[in-house]
């Protein structure tokens, strides 16, 4: 794969992933669009995080910890971090010098802003015909909605993820976790990483569009189907009546799914309900989610002779299950570390923390060794520096104010 390193621009951080030698400006904020970017640096591309003066506004996002913001430091690890002020003209050159020199550039402006501050795809395309050029939206970049700025929880409402997670005809509820924008980060690597590959035939680089929508509305292929003929409401979900899912037992809640008649025979058995397995009222999903109501009473009462721990032990791997925890449990549980999932990082303000690996393994080329999200404009003098700039012009840019 031809490189910014092997075209004598920005270093790769020399670190044996699979991307080890691709270089990524990351001018995005909040989640998707850098965690996108944390999901290529964790396979070895050298990203670098651009911030305006004022930061990625997730520096300020509410945090328990005293002076970093926690979402901020576990969404973008692996990364070297600048600050520079775009709308400044000394700042766009800075950036353009930056942009020869790289591999993808990864933005989430909304659609109008990108030709104003003068890097939208057609100019810097003419700088760099070799730039992967990525912007995460929240509608998209044609049509109606084009403009409007897009969250998670916008989508999720928008999209019917929170009609279907409230009950049916109930009160509508939000899933919890940017479950949106996580998923459209992984659209966003998998988007760049595509187009990185499709370079390696054509030579040339192109636009990927990934949207906050398109994310929303692909984390729902399987409801997302209308035949002809069918009715609006023909109730789309995929549940199983109750029988998979949450239960209350003596001591917390355990999650178990019994929808193959293998899981379910096993739940019977182990519960001490066998003669439900026998029945034939109840052999099939659907038939068990028609008859919900006479069988979760039974499954709550078994339920109650041990805490979830303990059903998850007499589980084993029978029935798929796990009891419900707090995340705090997971540092210390023995299949992620057993994963080798969390790792300590060093970080100069809060010191030492744990937080997340790598998200994917790779046998020959396992990638970096993980270092923590860069504090405000950390690496800014050397990245200058890599891209030729002098100590005097170093020294102007920041008495400008166009770079911290």
């Amino acid at each position: 794969m031809t490189t910014a390193a092997d075209n004598g621009r920005l270093a790769s951080n020399g670190t044996g992933g699979p991307l080890s030698g691709i270089c990524v400006l990351d001018l995005s904020a909040y989640i998707a669009g850098p965690f996108g970017c944390t999901i290529l640096a964790d396979q070895g591309a050298d990203v670098i995080k651009i911030e305006p003066p004022g930061g990625d506004n997730l520096r300020n996002y509410p945090s328990t910890l005293e002076e970093e913001s926690r979402a901020f430091v576990g969404l973008n690890r692996n990364k070297r971090g600048m600050v520079l002020d775009l709308k400044r003209p000394a700042g766009l050159s800075t950036l353009l010098r930056l942009v020869r020199r790289a591999d993808v550039l990864v933005h989430n402006f909304r659609p109008n802003v990108p030709k104003r501050l003068g890097i939208d795809y057609d100019t810097l395309q003419q700088i760099n015909p070799k730039l992967v050029y990525c912007e995460v939206t929240g509608f998209g970049d044609t049509g109606p909605m084009k403009d409007k700025a897009g969250y998670d929880q916008v989508l999720q409402t928008m999209t019917g993820m929170c009609t279907m997670q409230g009950h049916r005809n109930g009160v509508p509820e939000l899933l919890y976790g940017s479950v949106v924008d996580y998923y459209a980060a992984a659209l966003l690597a998998s988007g760049v990483v595509s187009a990185l590959f499709e370079r390696e035939r054509s030579g040339l680089g192109q636009k990927v569009g990934v949207s906050l929508l398109r994310s929303a509305l692909t984390m729902q292929s399987a409801r997302l189907v209308w035949a002809d003929g069918e009715p609006r409401d023909i109730g789309r979900d995929f549940r199983s009546g109750g029988i998979s899912g949450l239960h209350p037992t003596r001591d917390g809640y355990i999650y178990v799914s019994a929808n193959t008649s293998h899981f379910w025979e096993a739940l019977c058995e182990r519960v001490g309900l066998p003669e439900l397995a026998r029945n034939e009222r109840y052999d099939t999903v659907r038939k068990r989610a028609e008859h919900a109501d006479e069988i979760v009473p039974q499954l709550h009462q078994a339920l109650q002779t041990h805490s979830a721990i303990e059903w998850e032990e007499l589980f084993g791997d029978a029935v798929p299950s796990a009891a419900a925890r707090p995340i705090e449990d997971l540092f210390d549980h023995e299949q992620v570390l057993a994963e080798e999932l969390v790792t300590e990082f060093e970080h100069p303000i809060i010191g030492k923390y744990r937080g997340q690996a790598q998200s994917v393994k790779f046998s020959r080329t396992p990638g970096p060794a993980c270092f923590a999200a860069p504090t405000f404009g950390q690496h800014s003098d050397a990245i200058l520096e890599e891209v030729g700039c002098s100590e005097d012009e170093r020294r102007t840019l920041r008495d400008q104010g166009v770079v911290k």
